[in-house]
């Protein structure tokens, strides 16, 4: 138990060094990542999504979105955590449902919001997922958008984020997430006054991860960044294909194809 995935990705959270979670959304690009270095896998609810061809916000019919995790399990060794939104439901023990099937598919982590809805109705959530886990392990990292939809700014939002993310410690959180955050001084601000690790999501412009890191956030993840940049990649090699010559962009980057191949044949 002590070598376990689960065990594995909580200490992840307490190291010396951060913990910088790519977002993947497919087999392939969890493959890759690991492939390249990562410590531990996460999922963009957004990515994974628009890669089945859905919207993000809900619009991803549960049982793809399990046969999609259960994919991304078959070729991945490392701890795996997995978005779900708002659990797609505001029914706790259907969001506990969800949250279980997903434990059962190898996942050690999930990430549910709070989004439009009330605090309340994510610890009634947690608080449900736990109890149907019975024991089990699953690192529960909870996520408000307070920063997100703009709920509020400055001293206000820290003391909103402090507020909820207490309400979800005691409810059985392990981690807080705060994507939308980008102020070192407000996350220094924040990680000084919760006992939970806290989680924040990369944006553009924003400080080195090494300044959020000595201001006490433990977490990093890229949420749908990867997806976009890897299909910025797609449109602008797209757009190549009217100019017919050998050195256009859609021969550069391009991973190895025996490479890249071998890769998942070693994953089986």
């Amino acid at each position: 138990m002590n070598n376990s995935p689960f065990n594995t990705f909580t200490k992840l959270h307490q190291t010396d060094a951060p913990l910088i979670l790519p977002n993947a959304w497919d087999a392939a690009s969890a493959l890759i990542c690991q492939n390249t270095g990562a410590q531990a896998v996460g999922t963009s609810s957004a990515a994974v999504a628009w890669s089945l061809g859905y919207a993000d916000g809900g619009a991803l019919p549960v049982e793809e979105h399990l046969n999609a995790i259960a994919r991304i399990a078959r070729v991945t060794s490392l701890p795996l955590s997995v978005d779900i939104e708002d659990g797609y439901s505001q029914n706790p023990e259907q969001v506990a449902e969800l949250a279980c099937k997903m434990m059962e598919l190898g996942v050690v982590g999930i990430n549910i919001e709070d989004g439009n809805d009330t605090p309340e109705s994510l610890g009634e959530k947690i608080s449900a997922i736990l109890k149907a886990l019975n024991g089990r392990p699953l690192f529960i990292n909870a996520r408000t958008d307070v920063y997100l939809n703009g709920l509020a700014s400055g001293e206000q939002a820290i003391n909103m984020c402090i507020e909820r993310l207490e309400l979800y410690k005691s409810a059985g959180a392990d981690c807080g997430f705060v994507p939308g955050l980008s102020s070192v001084e407000e996350a220094r601000s924040l990680a000084a006054n919760i006992n939970l690790p806290i989680n924040i999501m990369l944006l553009p412009g924003i400080a080195p991860i090494s300044e959020f890191f000595a201001a006490g956030i433990k977490r990093f993840s890229t949420g749908p960044a990867l997806f976009q940049s890897v299909y910025g990649h797609l449109s602008e090699s797209s757009k190549q294909l009217t100019v017919v010559n050998s050195d256009s962009g859609l021969f550069s980057n391009v991973l190895d194809y025996g490479a890249l191949n071998s890769a998942f044949v070693e994953s089986i």
